[in-house]
């Protein structure tokens, strides 16, 4: 048996070894010129865009004249502004590639001057805007990944030069991260993952879905408001009601908003992921590249990856597909996550498996089970839920007199929720598992967004042990592996209170033991 000495743990420093920079002899350059018709055209699509509906709001006749007056000379008067603006900023901007550093001067009212060493840098951006590919032109963003210094200071250490021609900016990106090139002499790439349209199938099965249903539901009344007829979509459901009862057009109504959520989210699904491509380039360097409308391409050096991270969204999981994360140093994500660090979007588990094999190397690997007194600290939170959810429901219907159409949305809202909390404890609890290998520390939770995270057991730094009162009672305790890379922190939660110090102590030696006192037994 091992218990943890109240001693506390502090975090180690992460290093890795540099790549030797290149000599390039750069001079100062600028960049391009045509920015300016990009932020005029995208100036005149805002001003349009505004005026149009304050045009409509204000009515017709003379009042819509008089406002035309105002409004036409305001927009051009703001163009104006932006685009003057625009230009001196083109004009004082320079950037150049030193064999140490990339140096980036600009400022219109405060000169900044910016520097970043090359051999910190971690990833180069590319983006394009249809206006911007129109022009053939790009917005590069060389990132490091560490924080700006000062007191306060959260912002990471970043250079981004907007309006870059497309050629310039492929340049940048292969002389800033194919160092390694020159040493290896390998000059071929391959390929890792290819996008299928038929992963679209996948969109409508995401939480975003039903975000963007309540969105249609948000700009009906906005549209509406416009017209001055604010209260016409309620009077239009009072009507259906009145003709075919609450519970048809209550369900008619949910189906009907689901079908236009799902048709959003694969418009928007194939507009972000078409056209992608996982590449492993000459140097050590993972390239991805997307975009139908809007052209986007991230490259990140390999030996930046701490790890990698398969999640199954609910609704994802149960078509056996899931997508996946790139664990990495200079990538800092949320809990949700973010798209940048996404190297295969919502695809087949096979897929998805194959990319993480190709990345890490081998991700099969069979799971500890956790104790059963982890199921029943679930259930007693899902039954708690149920009887909140049960006398939410009730209680308006013992105080007031509500209309039979609110009546059932709160009845039917209250069972399946109470439905999902039920089985949402036993699915968390089945998702519950950890796992060592001869390099990765593994370790899966979570149910409506259940994530698989194979975190590389030599870029972590610390340990966080927490254990509250009700885990304590029941001999649980939730393990956190500090990292420089991704959310900083994965967790094993819920586990034996033995079982998981001895589990921590053997994925990093030496870094737990001088806090754990081992008994006889």
């Amino acid at each position: 048996m091992t218990e943890l000495q109240p001693n506390s743990i502090g975090p180690d420093a992460d290093t890795g070894e540099a790549a030797a920079p290149v000599d390039t002899g750069e001079l100062w350059r600028r960049l391009h010129r045509d920015g300016l018709k990009v932020t005029a055209l995208y100036m005149a699509g805002v001003m349009i865009g505004a005026g149009v509906p304050a045009a409509i709001a204000i009515g017709s006749g003379p009042g819509l004249l008089i406002a035309l007056a105002f409004v036409v000379p305001g927009a051009a008067l703001v163009i104006g502004a932006v685009v003057g603006y625009e230009a001196i900023r083109l004009r004082v901007t320079r950037y150049h590639v030193t064999d140490l550093r990339m140096e980036m001067h600009t400022g219109v009212l405060f000169k900044t001057r910016r520097s970043l060493m090359r051999e910190r840098i971690r990833s180069v951006d590319l983006t394009a805007n249809p206006l911007e590919r129109v022009f053939g032109l790009a917005k590069v963003k060389v990132g490091t990944g560490e924080t700006g210094s000062g007191s306060g200071s959260t912002s990471e250490q970043t250079l981004t030069l907007d309006s870059v021609d497309r050629d310039e900016a492929e340049r940048l990106r292969t002389e800033l991260l194919r160092r390694a090139a020159v040493d290896t002499g390998d000059d071929r790439e391959q390929r890792l993952a290819t996008w299928e349209p038929g992963w679209l199938k996948y969109a409508p099965l995401s939480f975003l879905t039903p975000m963007l249903a309540g969105a249609a539901v948000g700009g009906t009344f906005q549209v509406a408001d416009w017209f001055g007829k604010g209260g016409l979509p309620v009077e239009i459901v009072g009507n259906l009601v009145e003709d075919h009862g609450p519970w048809t057009v209550l369900g008619l109504g949910l189906v009907g908003l689901l079908v236009l959520g799902a048709v959003a989210s694969l418009a928007l699904q194939g507009e972000a992921w078409w056209g992608h491509r996982l590449d492993r380039e000459p140097g050590g360097t993972l390239r991805v590249r997307r975009g139908l409308l809007v052209s986007r391409s991230l490259s990140l050096e390999e030996e930046r990856i701490r790890g990698i991270e398969i999640v199954e969204p609910l609704g994802v999981r149960s078509a056996g597909a899931g997508r996946l994360d790139v664990v990495a140093i200079g990538l800092k994500t949320d809990e949700q996550g973010s798209d940048l660090s996404t190297l295969v979007p919502a695809a087949p588990l096979p897929a998805v498996a194959s990319a993480a094999e190709a990345v890490i190397g081998p991700v099969d690997c069979d799971l500890t089970v956790h104790p059963r007194t982890a199921r029943t600290r679930r259930l007693r939170w899902a039954v708690i839920a149920v009887v909140i959810l049960a006398i939410a429901a009730t209680v308006p219907h013992l105080l007031w007199q509500l209309p039979a159409l609110l009546s059932a949305a709160i009845v039917l809202a209250a069972v399946l929720s109470s439905a999902f909390s039920l089985w949402t404890a036993f699915d968390s609890y089945r998702s519950l598992g950890h796992a060592l290998t001869a390099r990765h520390l593994i370790s899966r939770r979570g149910s409506t967004r259940r994530a698989t995270v194979h975190l590389d057991r030599s870029g972590i730094i610390g340990w966080r042990i927490t254990q509250s009162v009700f885990q304590q009672r029941m001999g649980l305790m939730t393990l956190d592996a500090t990292t420089a890379a991704g959310k900083g922190h994965y967790a094993v939660i819920d586990a034996d209170e033995h079982e998981i110090l001895d589990f921590a102590d053997e994925a990093v030696p030496d870094l737990l033991r001088p806090f754990l006192v081992r008994s006889p037994e």
